[in-house]
């Protein structure tokens, strides 16, 4: 793993994988707001995905807002946000443990609560703003396959009660029989399931409406323009330089949006953000499936990994397909070769079979036949990054005034880049206060302290042999189970 995390990552390629999401492309996929670039603006913005569309609509709603200018390297949202599996869904229980240990009770609160308000924020947003993006707000349901898993997530959650508190909405979580899991969910062979809130969108067309937005307030996007690199300028108001094949802009201040690709930009991040290649795929349901589709999301959980899986919604294209993703510990050495990549033109053959396979394996005798017209519609890769830590890196970059990143989402996007990103606008305006610390957490934050620790693999996948959690005993732990099953 030293020698994956090691590599030096490129820019976004050229022609990757067509995405489901993007086909067709949206009328500003290739949009510059001006013919040429400017030669100087207030802020540069660097990447268009979740986390750079929403940083530049919180940055142009501040009445005091000059000039903001987003570089994309390729099209709008051409990047792990625009090829994503469309999830909603926290499973905070997941790395609640985890955190505990490593964070305090405190903190591993204020995760998953951040959590579990960024996607009600995002579907609030969308609503709000009236996005046409397929948003759907409901359950998902975790099948868990491995002893290990299911001691680990009862466990857990029962911490999470006993800790957030029985009535907190981060900590509501419904536990499901091996019986009730085939009754409910159609899935044979697992120990049981975990039900809870979560919801799916077009993660492409919200952030295109975000962008579009962004455009209305002023925003000069400029697609098709990747930043080759970032240097201190040498006079005048501008602090950075910007390096285009196009020619060079000057900023005040520099956000660097760029998740798995942003050691390309600031080396200082090799070795601590870490580019991994997730694979997704588009099928048509079997014969057998519910008609009426499917009435939640999923995730299948096994002893090194997992997949997760969503259902088109009534009223979107192609309503009732299912978009899965996930199977990366399928390759050979459980994926090794995924971690450090930029490729998303290609597809390791193996995982691909997998994910392929995997939503009729998992159905089994409720699947049925493939559809008549075939069970893939399309099947892509995108470029997520994770941290040694296992948290994003959000703030000023260490000794470097005015360089600004929010990155390294961990393949969480979806429930952490919104709301990471109204943090991010309040620290670069001076806001920062104790109020902001009462629901960002501190463990996202960068830090030089943080640049320290390397990666050595993803966290929170597998069950580790100890399961205990020093402030709970298992007395209460029983107590716990019998109040979550009721």
């Amino acid at each position: 793993m030293d020698e994956r995390a090691g590599l030096t990552p490129t820019l976004p390629r050229s022609n990757p994988t067509s995405s489901y999401w993007q086909d067709p492309f949206h009328q500003i996929s290739n949009h510059r707001t001006t013919r040429e670039l400017p030669k100087t603006v207030s802020t540069i913005i660097i990447g268009s995905g979740i986390t750079g569309a929403s940083i530049a609509y919180n940055v142009l709603g501040k009445p005091d807002t000059s000039s903001v200018l987003m570089l994309e390297a390729r099209t709008s949202c051409s990047g792990a946000t625009g090829r994503n599996g469309g999830h909603t869904k926290a499973a905070s229980y997941r790395a609640f443990l985890d955190n505990v240990q490593d964070q305090g009770e405190e903190e591993a609160a204020k995760i998953a609560r951040f959590e579990y308000k960024n996607i009600k924020a995002v579907h609030a947003f969308i609503r709000e703003h009236r996005i046409d993006c397929d948003s759907w707000e409901g359950d998902t349901v975790d099948i868990i396959y491995d002893n290990s898993q299911w001691n680990r997530a009862e466990k857990s959650i029962s911490a999470m009660k006993r800790i957030l508190g029985e009535d907190d909405p981060a900590a509501q979580y419904t536990f499901h029989s091996a019986s009730e899991t085939v009754e409910k969910f159609l899935t044979e062979g697992a120990m049981g399931s975990v039900s809870y809130e979560a919801g799916s969108i077009n993660a492409y067309k919200f952030v295109i409406g975000v962008l579009e937005l962004a455009l209305t307030r002023g925003l000069n996007l400029q697609t098709e323009t990747p930043a080759l690199k970032i240097s201190r300028s040498s006079g005048g108001k501008s602090r950075w330089t910007i390096e285009t094949p196009r020619g060079s802009v000057g900023a005040e201040r520099v956000i660097m949006a760029t998740n798995g690709y942003t050691a390309f930009l600031y080396p200082p991040v090799k070795g601590i953000i870490v580019p991994l290649r997730g694979t997704v795929a588009a099928q048509r349901p079997g014969t057998s499936m519910p008609k009426e589709g499917l009435r939640t999301t999923y995730s299948f959980i096994y002893g090194n990994g997992y997949e997760y899986m969503i259902f088109r919604p009534p009223g979107s294209a192609s309503a009732g397909d299912l978009v899965i993703g996930g199977c990366s510990t399928k390759a050979p050495k459980e994926g090794l070769y995924e971690w450090g990549t930029t490729d998303d033109t290609a597809m390791d053959p193996d995982i691909g079979q997998y994910v392929r396979d995997s939503a009729a394996g998992y159905f089994g005798s409720h699947w049925g036949e493939d559809d008549p017209d075939g069970r893939i519609r399309k099947q892509w890769t995108g470029i997520m990054g994770y941290s040694s830590q296992g948290f994003p890196l959000v703030g000023m970059a260490p000794g470097e005034e005015n360089l600004w990143m929010a990155a390294s989402f961990q393949g969480s996007g979806m429930v952490l880049c919104f709301l990471t990103a109204k943090a991010l606008v309040t620290m670069m305006d001076g806001e920062d206060d104790e109020e902001m610390n009462d629901w960002f957490p501190r463990a996202f934050r960068m830090s030089e302290g943080r640049l320290k620790h390397k990666f050595h693999g993803r966290l929170h996948e597998k069950a580790p042999m100890n399961l205990e959690l020093k402030a709970s005993s298992e007395t209460q732990l029983e107590t716990d189970k019998q109040t979550i099953r009721s």
